[in-house]
């Protein structure tokens, strides 16, 4: 089982909630409430950003078509590469959504 180094009560009450939303409207009404427009944008181009590193994308290609700095790819990539495995176990999930 991982342990998360970040774990508190108040970020398991986050995913608790997050893990109670039902389907797209839901999440875009949650997330509009909770986060600002920038953070949302934010959370979404590092997706992006995950996305094509997995796919061998260089990063210049990556900073022109995202509009991610070098530094927002190198930390995402180093996700990619050393972290919790978080990126690449969502990206396998919706891997397989678009292949059923």
């Amino acid at each position: 089982m991982y342990e998360s180094k970040l774990k508190s009560e108040e970020l398991t009450s986050l995913f608790e909630a997050v893990l109670k939303l039902q389907d797209m409207e839901d999440c875009y009404r949650f997330f509009e409430d909770l986060c600002t427009v920038h953070e949302l944008h934010s959370l979404a181009q590092r997706l992006e950003v995950a996305k094509m590193l997995r796919e061998k994308v260089i990063y210049q290609e990556i900073a022109d078509k995202t509009g991610a700095s070098t530094a927002t790819i190198s930390r995402v990539n180093r996700s990619l590469l050393y972290g919790a495995d978080g990126y690449l176990r969502v990206l396998d999930r919706l891997d397989g959504k678009k292949k059923q």
